[in-house]
């Protein structure tokens, strides 16, 4: 979970059509990073998942509680209304949140029902389902030992191209899971680590801070261990509240001495 966390906050200085670093060592972090609705709703997630709560209303009383941080407008049209079903939606958005899912989880099968299950309240469409579906099982097989050959098979079961190296050159501003599923699964697939994975994300423009939060709840996942100056920076742009369900979380299900860090 604080692997998306991290990647959003990189990534969020960098969104719009064709906007990315000239150069993959780019400094991290500047006045301008902050978190977005990628954190804000992976929290409402990672809350749900575990009070045993209903996605739709948790999802929407977090927006109520942190307004203007880059939703969509048919998200926001749904959050202050009173329907509880989804609006057909195939945006990355579902895929944005569902990294708590992987962690909480203790099957493929159960990954498989539970991000269909955190996905249809918005994205009831098939491809956002599908979506989250691919980068939660992505993150699940990567936490439990699965090889970057095994992801890359399992997310292409899907039916997404992790061979072809999409950016913002080739996509324009897609918020699609169609689009930027595959973009998030490459970036890891060819990253070295968990901060290269991020650069490689941010590098290919577009949708920065979803892509680079997909990317890194995999990378996360996968390599472990995130340097403790990552999360720190991440923090102190968050409100504390954000920062106790983080913590809970990630305490409960990640990594028990989180809080040493």
């Amino acid at each position: 979970m604080i692997g998306c966390i991290i990647g959003d906050c990189i990534g969020s200085r960098w969104e719009g059509q064709h906007r990315h670093p000239n150069t993959k060592n780019f400094i991290l972090f500047n006045k301008r990073c902050s978190y977005t609705d990628d954190t804000v709703l992976s929290c409402a997630v990672a809350e749900t998942l575990m009070e045993s709560g209903c996605y739709a209303s948790n999802i929407k009383a977090y927006y109520r509680k942190y307004p203007n941080r880059g939703y969509g407008s048919a998200f926001k049209e749904w959050a202050i209304g009173h329907e509880m079903t989804g609006y057909d939606s195939f945006g990355n958005g579902s895929a944005m949140r569902v990294s708590p899912v992987a962690f909480y989880c203790s099957s493929v099968e159960e990954v498989l029902a539970e991000a269909k299950k955190s996905a249809e309240v918005t994205h009831d469409h098939e491809e956002g389902i599908k979506g989250a579906q691919a980068i939660a099982l992505a993150t699940y097989l990567a936490w439990n030992g699965g090889t970057k050959d095994e992801i890359k098979v399992a997310v292409e079961g899907f039916g997404y191209d992790t061979d072809i190296i999409l950016t913002s050159e080739h996509l324009g501003f897609d918020c699609t899971c169609q689009g930027t599923v595959p973009q998030a699964v490459n970036a890891f697939l060819y990253g070295n680590d968990f901060e290269s994975t991020i650069r490689d994300a941010v590098m290919m423009g577009g949708d920065s801070d979803t892509i680079a939060a997909m990317a890194g709840s995999i990378a996360h996942a996968y390599y472990k261990d995130i340097p403790d100056e990552l999360i720190n920076e991440c923090f102190i742009r968050m409100p504390d509240e954000l920062i106790e369900t983080v913590c809970k979380f990630m305490i409960k299900y990640v990594d028990k001495d989180f809080l040493a860090k």
